[in-house]
């Protein structure tokens, strides 16, 4: 039976506590005026924008004779306003960036605990031969997912309450066909995109995904004390129940959390874009998970052949995320559709630094790392690349919401890095602890004798 190490038990509190702090920091220090703005605006840019403003203004009044004092001060008035709207949306800019910065880091590590969920499934419907020594690895990484289920769940209602504004679509002025912001484009979507709808839609797939975690848990254990594989012929016909499940409430949930933070967008291949990215983050976790047990001296039965095929997987779906990410991007960049190009346009002109750089984190590190079959054997080789891979997982999907939510306004500081860590210290300590409840080997499994002797 594996024992929690009291340094790492305290190591994840730390960062849990430190992480709160950095939360509660960004919330503190985001702007509750537009006033504010101005201030954060003229000490950023040295009072560029004021010194701008005024000379437009003096412009103005040396160009005054030729006009009336009426249609000055119109004219006055309408840059006043214009200017007060633009303050007015960077406000909302700013007190979205805490908000962001936890619905990323919450998102992020919520989709580790599926992924792993979905390769586990994969798993035991497939009846790898190879596997199941890392079975109780898997299974404490997905303990995660009811904690993760219920975080997500509360910033969804947090959101359709309208404590935040992350989802645009979500005002209800823009399909009410009497209001000034009426939004052809997001009424035309409101039978899909409502609230109600949206809500229901989340607590089903998550009521699905968490069923199937207790479901194949439980029967994981019972197989221990068995007497014949009944457990395990029930653990097979769920898994593959649940991935046909997975793959459509997968996509769905990608369109409803994700990619509807850009309303206005869409692409066929999101779906597959998400899951690629979750797949490659969880076998990453997997096999540094696996790796850290092995140097404690626990899971004897693992050797440099397991390491090899979990970092073989984190070679070959990161080649995979990387074929889609260049098929949406190329697709849509060829074809030149203003309403499609503009979400690489806006990635590309605000976020340029974070846009090119998860490509390089996300396939060239990886692929220049894990080509050498020698090097898929080397455990410090394997960490090493697989916190670049997270890294650049982070950054994808820092990359997908922080561009609706959060605009040209973007910085990774306090918010950004106090999520992380918060959610990586409670990712560690409920992944570490749920792995003391069970034996590390499922003793009873058809394929353990195969799996103890794998060789590659």
């Amino acid at each position: 039976m594996y024992t929690l190490p009291n340094k790492l038990k305290l190591f994840a509190i730390i960062f849990m506590v430190v992480g709160a702090l950095g939360i509660i920091g960004g919330f503190l220090t985001a702007p509750s005026t537009t006033a504010e703005v101005k201030e954060m605006m003229a000490d950023d840019h040295g009072d560029g924008h004021a010194v701008a403003h005024d000379e437009d203004m003096t412009t103005v009044q040396a160009h005054d004779e030729s006009v009336t004092s009426e249609s000055h001060a119109a004219e006055m008035h309408g840059d006043e306003a214009h200017d007060e709207e633009h303050y007015e949306h960077v406000l909302h800019q700013l007190q979205n960036r805490p908000w962001s910065a936890l619905y990323i880091a919450s998102f992020f590590f919520f989709m580790i605990a599926l992924g792993t969920l979905a390769f586990y499934a994969i798993q035991y419907a497939a009846q790898a031969g190879w596997s199941p020594v890392l079975f109780r690895v898997m299974e404490g990484i997905t303990a995660y997912l009811p904690v993760a289920s219920v975080i997500i769940f509360v910033l969804l209602l947090l959101s359709a309450f309208h404590v935040n504004h992350l989802f645009h679509w979500m005002d209800p002025e823009l399909v009410n066909p009497e209001s000034d912001d009426y939004d052809k484009l997001i009424a035309g979507k409101s039978a899909f995109l409502n609230v109600p709808f949206f809500l229901i839609r989340a607590f089903i797939f998550l009521a699905g995904w968490n069923l199937y975690r207790y479901v194949s848990r439980k029967y994981s254990i019972k197989d221990d004390t068995a007497e014949d594989n009944r457990w395990f012929k029930k653990n097979f016909k769920y898994a593959a129940m649940f991935l046909v499940f997975f793959i459509v409430t997968e996509s769905i949930m990608s369109w409803d959390w994700i990619m509807s933070f850009d309303p206005h967008w869409f692409s066929t291949l999101f779906g597959w874009y998400v899951f690629a990215g979750m797949m490659v983050s969880a076998i990453t976790v997997i096999a540094m998970v696996t790796i850290v047990l092995k140097s404690q001296g626990y899971l004897e039965h693992v050797n440099d052949s397991h390491i090899h095929d979990l970092a073989k997987y984190m070679f070959g779906f990161s080649i995979f995320w990387t074929y889609l990410w260049f098929s949406q991007f190329m697709l849509i960049w060829y074809s030149n559709i203003p309403e499609e190009v503009t979400y690489f346009v806006t990635r590309i002109e605000d976020y340029n630094l974070p846009f090119f750089g998860m490509v390089v984190l996300n396939f060239v590190f990886p692929v220049l790392m894990l080509m050498n079959s020698d090097y898929k054997r080397v455990n410090w080789f394997v960490v090493l690349t697989g916190i670049v891979i997270l890294a650049g997982h982070y950054i994808d999907v820092f990359n997908m919401i922080m561009p609706a939510t959060v605009g040209s306004s973007w910085f990774i500081g306090i918010p950004e890095i106090g999520s992380l860590m918060f959610f990586f210290g409670l990712f560690v300590l409920v992944v570490f602890t749920a792995l003391t409840k069970a034996p590390l080997l499922a003793r009873r499994n058809p394929f353990i004798k195969e799996s103890k002797h794998f060789h590659y």
